[in-house]
């Protein structure tokens, strides 16, 4: 049998070990994870029965193979959920599903609602065009803006930057509402620092003309006839969070036979002759173990496999991998009786709370990026979803950044205050209880030396028994589904005996390539 490291146990990680598994039988699989959690970012944190959802993760995705993938471990509801059955909402629920009042493992069919609040407004996200928004810019603004957006219709930027790829699209006084200072606040830089190649990534599809689509028709279609992204009206999510899913996929694995070792960090790659022979890893007891392998796949960050890599790795490359940026993650988990923000949709909520799952901060006086309100991912969440809200603060920041070094009574202030601010809550004696996590390198950024990031690539790639697959593996902002199609196109290239690894990188870059799997039913 062959052997198989598989470097980190989030979704692309066990996604490929589980299909290695499945597919053959002539592997061993072992996955190795840095830290003592299954599921890397998609993780979900229990704080005394209150579940945080790190980073947020909607279940969505065009590749039916994904879909597929998910549902053999958590079927589609086929009853309604407790706040459903609650309020008496509708949904098309799925026949002979499971009942998630009953049986744990689920999928529940959420509705999307995410918005933007600016200046104690609410406006749609993405943005819509919409009388409202209107209404909440003012007739100055939104006059300026109309003006903005057909000045940049004749007078387009280079592509150089970030900042130039937004008002190409939008002008620049919806730029400067809606995308510079949270882009900065999200990144650490302002747009005009970093590569055009993360918008064209993150915003397919997305311009003033879908948006006008999305407002004058029902189901807005792209040229080939497709449904737009933008207009996911519902996604799937697990009872318990996305950590729910990948913690069951890991006692999977490890039922057919494949090894998951928590906090066991690797420390170094050895190379011979264009393949990986080894890596060395410190174990939870802080000694250093060595595996012999045939066939690598690493989900880690390139930074760190590249430093693991040592002296045989080329000066310029060893450079270049060393200064790829990454931004860190804080996430404070805040208990509440209630919230201010009034409900002024048609959507029923339990106690009529918002239904936003995600709400966007662009105000620039606070450092507050994003609001999740774990009520309305999953009743199942909160453990007293009738009278409590449970909301994740989440922060963007670096490891030497002031806040990621605060104790967690300093956040909590910090946090208390800016929701003060913004008119969230009346005072810190409103919070309840509270828990705080940090995530280091959540999000791969592209700024610094990203843009020679192709010589890391080049270097990788000749050394024939590696395989790098999922967001940090392969320096891209890739969503869960994204990441595990990578896993799948490894698994396929290995099983096969393909050499060429384009196919792993090419995805999520190349439309086409994903559209030939895209499911066109109201669950993409």
């Amino acid at each position: 049998m062959k052997k198989v490291i598989i470097i980190g146990a989030g979704p692309a990680g066990l996604t490929a070990a589980y299909d290695l598994l499945k597919k053959s039988v002539e592997y061993e699989v072992l996955v190795i994870e840095e830290t003592d959690t299954i599921g890397g970012i998609s993780r979900t944190v229990n704080y005394k029965g209150n579940r945080m959802d790190i980073g947020g993760h909607r279940f969505f995705s065009k590749d039916q193979r994904v879909l597929d993938w998910w549902q053999q471990f958590m079927p589609i509801q086929g009853r309604p959920s407790f706040d459903d059955k609650l309020l008496g909402r509708k949904k098309s629920l799925e026949e002979n599903g499971p009942d998630p009042e009953k049986e744990n493992r689920v999928m529940l069919i959420r509705q999307r609602v995410s918005r933007i609040f600016y200046k104690k407004k609410f406006f749609d996200y993405p943005i819509s065009l919409k009388p409202q928004t209107f209404i909440n810019m003012g007739l100055v603004k939104t006059v300026s803006s109309g003006f903005s957006y057909i000045s940049s219709i004749f007078h387009k930027r280079p592509n150089t930057s970030l900042e130039n790829f937004y008002i190409n699209r939008f002008g620049n006084v919806l730029y400067a509402m809606f995308f510079e200072g949270y882009t900065e606040k999200l990144w650490g830089r302002h747009p005009r620092d970093i590569s055009a190649d993360w918008g064209a990534q993150r915003v397919k599809g997305l311009s003033i003309m879908s948006i006008l689509k999305n407002i004058f028709m029902v189901g807005s279609f792209n040229k080939s006839g497709k449904v737009e992204t933008s207009l996911i009206e519902e996604f799937l999510y697990p009872k318990y969070g996305p950590g729910q899913l990948w913690e069951t996929v890991a006692d999977q694995v490890q039922s057919m036979g494949g090894k998951v070792i928590l906090n066991a960090k690797v420390t170094e790659v050895t190379i011979q002759q264009d393949i990986i022979s080894s890596i060395s890893y410190l174990n939870q007891e802080g000694k250093t173990v060595k595996e012999k392998a045939d066939i690598i796949i690493s989900s880690m960050s390139i930074k760190d496999l590249v430093k693991g890599m040592g002296q045989s790795v080329p000066d310029k490359v060893r450079q270049v991998a060393s200064g790829l940026p990454y931004r860190d993650f804080v996430t404070m988990g805040l208990l509440l009786n209630k919230l201010n923000l009034k409900n002024k949709t048609k959507i029923k909520t339990i106690n009529h709370i918002i239904p936003d799952c995600w709400i966007y901060v662009q105000d620039e006086g606070v450092k507050l990026g994003r609001i999740q309100i774990f009520n309305n991912w999953s009743p199942y969440m909160v453990k007293d979803i009738e009278s409590k809200v449970w909301i994740g603060l989440e922060y963007f920041c670096d490891k030497e950044d002031s806040f990621w070094n605060m104790s967690d009574e300093d956040s909590l202030k910090l946090a208390a205050d800016e929701l003060i601010h913004m008119g969230v809550i009346d005072s810190q004696e409103d919070i309840l209880d509270y828990h705080k996590e940090k995530i280091e390198k959540a999000y791969p950024a592209y700024f610094d030396t990203y843009n020679e990031f192709f010589l890391v690539r080049e270097y990788l790639d000749q050394i024939t028994n590696l395989y790098c697959i999922g967001r940090n593996g392969q320096h891209r902002y890739n969503n869960m589904d994204h990441s595990m199609v990578t896993a799948f196109e490894a698994v396929n290239n290995i099983i096969n005996g393909k050499k060429d690894k384009s196919n792993v990188w090419d995805v999520n870059t190349e439309q086409e390539y994903h559209e030939k799997h895209e499911k066109k039913s109201r669950r993409v």
